[in-house]
């Protein structure tokens, strides 16, 4: 089963210039995708002007995961930590509750590309807290790579719950596949270019849940950068 969402799909919110497409939103009880993958609470990629802020969401707190494609975002919470993530670096985050957390275009002149994906937390023991690494567009180039994962294998960040998350560069023609387990399901998001998922064919903003399939196997058709999430399927629910 493969379940699109595509890029004309996704809540379009464009103010002062800002724009941010939201792949899920769980508070529209309308949206079909809507807590579908219920670790996956949202996915929102963000275009902002100089200085502008990255939008926060209502109760927004849980496992974060950003990806600046595009930029340098600083960030400062509340608890005194406080820096920067350049473009292809990814960054995890904790927030404890209460506590409050912002990110923004540190330019005055360039645009930032932003991606986020916010997860709940498996746990309430995890400790709030950060951690940063680039993966160069070599490692990501030609085939996916683990860019998170519950374990930090291959030098990922390290999740607190089943869930990895790859990136991946991908020039026409390049195939790649992806086993999932019995257990696991996936969800794929097509950051820029076009590739071929069985007989769909996803450009740029797409998305598609692969739900029970045994492998994610898909080709790029023209340059292009993909984002896989492989999810525990006790956190999805069926059709």
């Amino acid at each position: 089963m493969i379940s699109l969402r595509l890029t004309a799909e996704r809540h379009h919110d464009r103010r002062l210039k800002r724009e941010v497409w939201r792949t899920f939103d769980p508070a529209d009880r309308t949206d079909r995708l809507a807590d579908r993958f219920r670790a996956l609470e949202a996915l929102d990629e963000s275009r902002l002007p100089p200085r502008a802020d990255v939008p926060r969401r209502v109760g927004d707190e849980g496992e974060i995961v950003t990806y600046v494609r595009e930029g340098t975002v600083a960030y400062g919470d509340s608890t005194g930590h406080a820096g920067v993530i350049q473009a292809g670096e990814f960054q995890r985050m904790i927030t404890a509750q209460g506590a409050r957390h912002s990110e923004a275009n540190a330019s005055r002149v360039d645009w930032a590309h932003v991606f986020q994906l916010r997860m709940r937390c498996s746990t309430p023991e995890l400790e709030p807290g950060r951690e940063q690494k680039r993966f160069s567009a070599a490692e990501r180039r030609g085939g996916l790579c683990v860019v998170a994962s519950p374990d930090g294998r291959a030098g990922s960040l390290r999740l607190g719950q089943d869930t990895c998350i790859y990136s991946a560069l991908l020039e026409p023609g390049q195939h790649v596949v992806h086993e999932l387990a019995p257990t696991h399901a996936a969800w794929l998001h097509v950051v820029h270019g076009e590739v071929t998922l069985d007989d769909f064919v996803l450009v740029t903003g797409d998305g598609a849940g692969v739900i029970t399939e045994r492998a994610v196997s898909l080709t790029a058709r023209a340059d292009s950068e993909i984002l896989l999430f492989d999810v525990a399927k006790r956190n999805v629910r069926g059709p």
